[in-house]
């Protein structure tokens, strides 16, 4: 029994494709008169649950790319792009025929400078600004839990003034 229990198992392992990959925007801005960090949040199409904006790789594109590009079609905004990852993620995405597969997001945060009037998803989605701990609450994820809230403590660590040396 335990020779089949193994079989059927590597049988499993050899049929599992690898997670497939996507490029996504952790777009932010920083309040002018607050100083405060706001994340970016949509809905998704299908489901309405909080998500980032997120694609498929596409030809002849780099991932911060893609990423850039998908900021401005599902939510409009444009801005800086950083090209080095911010972190990772992993969900199970539906397709339409049922079937779940399992993928594995890239991030790349995009400062946010341009929101557009008009841009091919809108009216699609719901978009929100939220703080980062508020952002991190409502997204289902819970690998982008942790890296919303990672991305929130870099950025406010970066943002405060380091205290005054003291003279002795």
């Amino acid at each position: 029994m335990n020779f089949l229990n193994r079989l059927a198992s590597d049988v499993q392992l050899m049929l599992r494709r690898p997670a497939r990959m996507q490029y996504a925007a952790l777009c932010y801005r920083i309040r002018k008169k607050t100083k405060a960090l706001e994340i970016l949040l949509i809905t998704s199409r299908d489901t309405g649950r909080w998500v980032i904006p997120k694609g498929w790789p596409m030809q002849g594109k780099r991932a911060h790319e893609v990423a850039e590009r998908e900021a401005y079609e599902e939510a409009g905004v444009k801005g800086h792009v950083q090209k080095a990852t911010a972190g990772y993620y992993l969900y199970q995405k539906r397709m339409d025929h049922g079937l779940k597969i399992s993928v594995k997001v890239q991030v790349h945060a995009l400062e946010v400078d341009d929101l557009c009037k008009h841009f091919p998803e809108e009216g699609r989605r719901q978009l929100e600004w939220v703080d980062y701990k508020e952002a991190a609450s409502r997204v289902a994820e819970p690998s982008l839990k942790d890296l919303i809230l990672a991305f929130g403590e870099r950025m406010e660590s970066a943002a405060s003034p380091m205290p005054k040396a003291v003279n002795g």
